[in-house]
C-alpha cells in the first residue's frame, strides 16, 4: 500500500514539474540534455539547470567541460545570442529561452529574438539497423526561423579548438564540396589512439560543414574569435578570409536569409573524425561508412544529403520509443527510455578494418565511460544489452565477437571468461596482466548474452561459430558456480567475496541459458538445481525465504538482479515464490530516493533496479519505475544521466544526488521492462 501511495504522489509531482520560470519543459527536464552525442569522442551535452540559459551557457563534453559551439542571430540588424555565447560581444543581446523539449533523437529549444522565434534542433541519429548512418561521426543542428513579422535574418555559428581535447597547438583548414563548405581541426603533434584527462581524442579531426539553404546565401571566416563575431554582428555576413590558428580562435559560418516572414532553415553537421579509430588487436580498425564515403568530404556531404530522410527515420523512431514505454508502464517510462537512447548508441562505434574496409567483418565497439575507460567491457555488455534485446540484436553479436576473436586467440589462456578487450579505449590491445578478473560473472555474462542473441535474431551463427569457448566456460560454472570463491562480481565496489548469491545465481541462469542454447537439456536441469538450493533450502537467502543476502548465511540482504534473465528469457530457473517474496520485500527497505543495492550502503544503481522492476509486479514494479523517474526528473543533477545516485543523504550528497559515474551507456538497462514485451521490435 505505501509503495503504490508514494508512487502516485511521484507521478503527481512529476507532472507538476514542467515549467521552470518562462521555460517549459517537456516531458520533464532532465540532468543534462544530449546535443551532439554519437560516439565516446563526439559527445556533447547541456546540462539542464542551464538551458534557461542557453544564450549564454557553453556545451560541454560528457565529461563536464567546456566546448565552443556558439549560435547568433541578426534580426533587423540587431546581433542576439541564441546559443553558446559565454563571453558575448559589445552590441549583442541575449535570445529568451521559452520552451525546452528531448525526444529519443532530438532535443529542441525554443528562443525568441527580437520579433522572431528560433529553433534549434539538436538531431543525434539513432539508425541501429543502418550500419552507414549510425557510424557516420556527425550530428545535425538545425536552426529554423518560425514563420513571424519581415524581417532581415542572418545565422552564425562557429566552433573552436576545444573539440580536438587540444586548445594550445591546433591547426584548421577549409575546403567545399558540392557547395558544403568543410572546417577541420586538428590537434597537433598528437599520437594515434591518444585521449586527454577529460577522455577526449587528442588524434583526429573536429569537423563543422554547412551549404547554402534553398533560401540562403553562405560566408565563411576563420580567426580570433571576437573579430569573427564582430564581422557577423556588424555586416551580417563573413569576410571569407582565413587567419592563421589562434588559441581561442574560431571557424564559423554565416547564412544570410534575406528579408523574409517565412519560415526558413539552416542546417549545420558537427562531428570528429578518425580515420584509425580502434586498435584491435594491433590492427587498426575504421568507421563502417568508410566503404561508402572514404574521405571526410564526401562523408560530410552525403550526411547533409541524408537528412531528409534520417529525419523521416528518427520520426518513426522516437515514435516507437515512445509507445514501447507508454505500452509497458506509462508515460514515466517513456520518459526514461526517451533519454537513454543516445546515451546508449553515442557510446559505441561500428568499425570495419582500416586496410581492406571490408564490410563483412564489421565489429562493435563500447567504451566503459566515466568508470574506468575498459574497452568491450563484458559485463557493461550484460548490462546494457535490453535495449539490444529489443531495437538491434545484431550489436550483440557485433559486440562480443571481438571478444570471442581475443579468447580464441593465444594471447589469452584463462578457462573462463575475459573481463575486457583492453583497459583504455579505444586500445582493445587485450586484457592486462593486471586487469580485473571476474571469473563466474563474466562466463554466465558471455553465454546469456550469446542466447539473447540467438533468441533475439533467430540466428545461431554465434553459437555455432564458437561452441567450444561457450561449452568451456558452461563447463567453468559447473565447476565453480554454486559456492563461488572468493572474487569480483559484476558490482566490484563490494570486493572480492566468496559465496557472493547473486553470482550463484548468475551461475545457476548462465547453465540454464546454456542448456537452452544447445538443446542440452542437463545444463538447464542443473540450473534448476542449484536455484532450488539457493531458494528453497535458503542457501542465499534469510531463513524466512524473505530475502537474498549478499553472501550466503551472512547479512545484509541484496538486490539480486541476475533473475532477470530468467524472466526475460521464460526459463523458470527460479520458482514464482522467489519473485513474489522480492516483490514483497523491496518495499520495505527503500531509502528516500529509491532501493539501494545492498542493506549496506546508501547508494543504488539504475541497471539493476530497472532489471529488477523487470521481475516483479504490482507496487514493487510501480516503485522502481517511479523512483527511476523521479531521478530523473529531480532537478538536483547536472551529468549526463548517471547509472549510480544517493537513495540515502550521504556524504554531503543529498538523496536523489547522483554518485560519481556519468553518461555511461550501460542505461539500455532501462529498457528491461520493455524487453519483456518482445524482442527486435525496430525495423528500419
Amino acid at each position: 500500500m505505501f509503495a503504490h501511495a508514494w508512487g502516485t504522489i511521484a507521478l503527481l509531482a512529476s507532472c507538476l514539474v514542467s515549467t521552470s520560470g518562462a521555460v517549459t519543459y517537456s516531458p520533464v527536464k532532465p540532468p543534462s540534455y544530449p546535443l551532439a552525442v554519437r560516439s565516446p569522442y563526439l559527445s556533447a551535452w547541456i546540462p539542464g539547470n542551464l538551458v534557461a540559459s542557453l544564450p549564454n551557457s557553453n556545451a560541454q563534453f560528457w565529461a563536464g567541460n567546456n566546448l565552443v559551439w556558439s549560435v547568433i542571430a541578426r534580426v533587423d540588424g540587431i546581433a542576439y545570442n541564441l546559443f553558446g555565447v559565454a563571453s558575448p560581444n559589445d552590441n549583442t543581446e541575449s535570445a529568451t529561452v521559452t520552451a525546452a523539449t528531448y525526444t529519443s533523437t532530438h532535443s529542441t529549444f525554443t528562443v525568441t529574438a527580437g520579433s522572431r522565434e528560433f529553433i534549434l534542433d539538436f538531431f543525434s541519429p539513432v539508425s541501429p539497423k543502418n550500419y552507414v548512418r549510425q557510424s557516420l561521426p556527425f550530428s545535425y543542428l538545425t536552426v529554423t526561423v518560425t514563420a513571424g513579422d519581415s524581417a532581415a535574418v542572418q545565422i552564425y555559428s562557429d566552433i573552436d579548438s576545444s573539440w580536438t581535447g587540444q586548445t594550445s597547438d591546433s591547426s584548421w583548414s577549409y575546403s567545399t564540396s558540392a557547395e558544403t563548405g568543410l572546417f577541420q581541426i586538428e590537434a597537433n603533434g598528437a599520437a594515434t589512439y591518444s585521449q586527454n584527462s577529460n577522455g577526449q581524442a587528442l588524434w583526429g579531426s573536429a569537423v563543422y560543414a554547412t551549404r547554402p539553404s534553398d533560401s540562403s546565401s553562405l560566408s565563411i571566416q576563420s580567426g580570433p574569435r571576437v573579430s569573427v563575431r564582430d564581422r557577423f554582428i556588424i555586416n551580417g555576413t563573413l569576410s571569407g578570409n582565413h587567419a592563421d590558428w589562434t588559441s581561442g580562435g574560431v571557424v564559423g559560418f554565416a547564412h544570410d536569409l534575406g528579408t523574409t516572414a517565412s519560415k526558413s532553415a539552416v542546417t549545420f553537421a558537427i562531428g570528429h573524425v578518425r580515420e584509425e579509430s580502434i586498435n584491435f588487436l594491433g590492427a587498426a580498425q575504421t568507421g563502417y561508412y568508410r566503404a561508402s564515403y572514404e574521405s571526410t568530404a564526401s562523408a560530410v556531404v552525403h550526411f547533409l544529403d541524408d537528412y531528409a530522410s534520417a529525419y523521416r527515420e528518427s520520426t518513426d523512431f522516437d515514435g516507437l520509443i515512445d509507445s514501447a514505454g507508454t505500452s509497458s508502464y506509462g508515460s514515466n517510462y517513456s520518459d526514461i527510455l526517451a533519454l537513454s537512447v543516445r546515451q546508449v548508441y553515442g557510446g559505441i562505434e561500428l568499425t570495419i578494418p582500416n586496410d581492406s574496409l571490408d564490410t563483412s567483418d564489421v565489429k562493435a565497439f563500447i567504451k566503459e565511460i566515466s568508470s574506468d575507460g575498459n574497452i568491450n567491457t563484458v559485463d557493461v555488455i550484460y548490462a546494457t544489452f535490453p535495449i539490444f534485446y529489443s531495437l538491434s540484436p545484431e550489436y550483440l553479436k557485433l559486440l562480443l565477437l571481438p571478444v570471442f576473436e581475443y579468447q580464441g586467440s593465444d594471447a589469452y589462456t584463462k578457462d573462463y571468461a575475459v573481463h575486457e578487450l583492453g583497459a583504455n579505449y579505444p586500445n582493445a590491445t587485450g586484457h592486462p596482466a593486471d586487469g580485473e578478473e571476474m571469473p563466474i560473472e563474466e562466463s554466465g555474462n558471455i553465454i546469456i548474452l550469446t542466447y539473447a542473441y540467438q533468441k533475439a535474431s533467430g540466428n545461431t551463427d554465434l553459437s555455432n561459430t564458437y561452441s567450444a569457448q561457450l561449452k568451456q566456460f558452461a563447463e567453468y560454472l559447473y565447476a565453480n558456480g554454486l559456492y563461488p570463491a572468493s572474487q569480483l562480481s559484476l558490482n566490484d565496489a563490494l570486493g572480492e567475496l566468496a559465496n557472493q548469491t547473486n553470482l550463484a545465481v548468475k551461475a545457476a541462469v548462465g547453465l540454464a541459458s546454456y542448456g537452452a542454447l544447445t538443446d542440452q537439456t542437463n545444463y538447464t536441469t542443473t540450473g534448476k538445481e542449484w536455484a532450488d538450493k539457493i531458494w528453497t533450502d535458503h542457501l542465499g537467502t534469510d531463513g524466512a525465504g524473505t530475502r537474498f543476502l549478499i553472501q550466503y548465511d551472512t547479512t545484509p540482504w541484496f538486490l539480486v538482479f541476475n533473475h532477470y534473465p530468467d524472466v526475460l528469457f521464460g526459463l523458470k530457473v527460479f520458482p514464482d515464490e522467489a519473485y513474489n517474496a522480492t516483490a514483497d520485500f523491496y518495499p520495505t527497505v527503500r531509502g528516500t530516493a529509491g532501493v539501494p543495492l545492498d542493506g549496506a550502503i546508501n547508494w543504488g544503481q539504475t541497471n539493476w533496479q530497472s532489471f529488477v522492476a523487470a521481475t516483479v509486479t504490482g507496487d514493487a514494479r510501480n516503485l522502481f519505475i517511479s523512483d527511476l523517474h523521479s531521478y530523473l526528473a529531480n532537478g538536483l543533477n547536472t551529468a549526463p544521466w548517471s547509472d549510480r545516485y544517493w537513495v540515502e543523504a550521504s556524504n554531503g550528497y543529498s538523496a536523489g544526488q547522483s554518485y560519481s559515474f556519468r553518461a555511461r551507456p550501460t542505461l539500455g538497462s532501462h529498457f528491461a521492462l520493455a524487453a519483456l514485451s518482445g524482442a527486435d521490435i525496430w525495423s528500419s
